[in-house]
């Protein structure tokens, strides 16, 4: 089994790296670690980066979580190998653009990019946000599954992950004690869902709320009251269409032995217990 840490970072293909950089330092309140002249490396907490956009296709995306040791990842390689997912080791060129020391990159079922990372970089420096939004770092990610039981069965069978609950066909993951790390919804395409940042107070998701709207930044989702985690949340648009979510208060799972699975509707009762409706279809029959 594969013994994935955490989730690491996010890269974004884009074909407007001036409007991505502004989106994420003057809406979404991260700050710039790196720039060069088709990357910029933003960060969230003590992460040397934690969500990179590159001038590329915007269809070209991936998600990274981290392992332990570079035999775990050349196990990792040779057990994805053998279940018929073949595997790119990165060169060092790639390497030094992750700020890393190796990863393998390759398609999980539903054709989502990941990427298994080595020893990636911690940053000296703290964060500063570019706005008071009240980040206090990357969490989670949501991704796009064709098909959601069989991609359940490669995250929890050939990786670490476990149930933490469902929403109809729809399972939240874990890696750890944090209710989920990783989100897979019913959907014909791949592609990244959404991505998740935590934030310190419910005061940052109402003020946050009130100066997206004053932005004109379409709000998707809440504020809200996840029914799963417990979280209080707010979901809105990025560049490219991709959402984005706030939140803050998710349920840490202490007692893993006695924990057990809930299931709950797939319509707006079973993700949000304050009674907000989501405007976006892949939280929608």
């Amino acid at each position: 089994m594969i013994e994935l840490k955490d989730v690491r970072y996010c890269r974004l293909g884009t074909s407007d790296l001036e409007s991505a950089e502004r989106f994420a330092t003057s809406i979404l309140g991260l700050e710039v670690a790196e720039r060069t002249r088709s990357s910029v490396y933003f960060k969230s907490d003590e992460r040397d980066h934690t969500l990179c956009y590159f001038q590329g296709n915007e269809s070209d995306q991936a998600a990274a979580f981290e392992l332990g040791s570079s035999d775990d990842l050349h196990a990792a390689a040779t057990g994805l190998e053998r279940l018929g997912h073949p595997v790119h080791y990165g060169s060092g060129e790639e390497c030094e653009l992750r700020k890393l020391r190796e990863f393998i990159s390759f398609s999980d079922p539903s054709g989502n990019r990941l990427e298994f990372v080595v020893r990636p970089a911690q940053s000296a420096r703290r964060y500063h946000g570019t706005r008071d939004a009240g980040v206090t770092g990357f969490s989670h990610i949501g991704l796009n599954s064709i098909d959601v039981e069989r991609d359940e069965i490669f995250w929890t069978n050939v990786c670490n992950a476990r149930v933490s609950d469902r929403i109809g066909d729809a399972p939240l993951l874990r890696l750890g004690p944090v209710h989920h790390v990783i989100a897979l919804f019913p959907w014909p395409t791949p592609g990244i869902q959404h991505i998740n940042h935590q934030v310190a107070s419910t005061d940052d998701v109402q003020r946050s709320h009130r100066f997206l709207l004053e932005h004109q930044v379409p709000i998707v989702f809440g504020p809200g009251r996840h029914v799963t985690s417990m979280a209080q949340f707010l979901y809105f648009r990025g560049p490219q269409g991709l959402v984005f979510e706030y939140s803050v208060g998710v349920t840490i799972i202490n007692d893993e032995p006695a924990y057990r699975e809930r299931q709950l509707p797939f319509d707006p009762s079973g993700f949000c217990g304050w009674g907000a409706k989501p405007q976006i279809q892949q939280f929608q029959n």
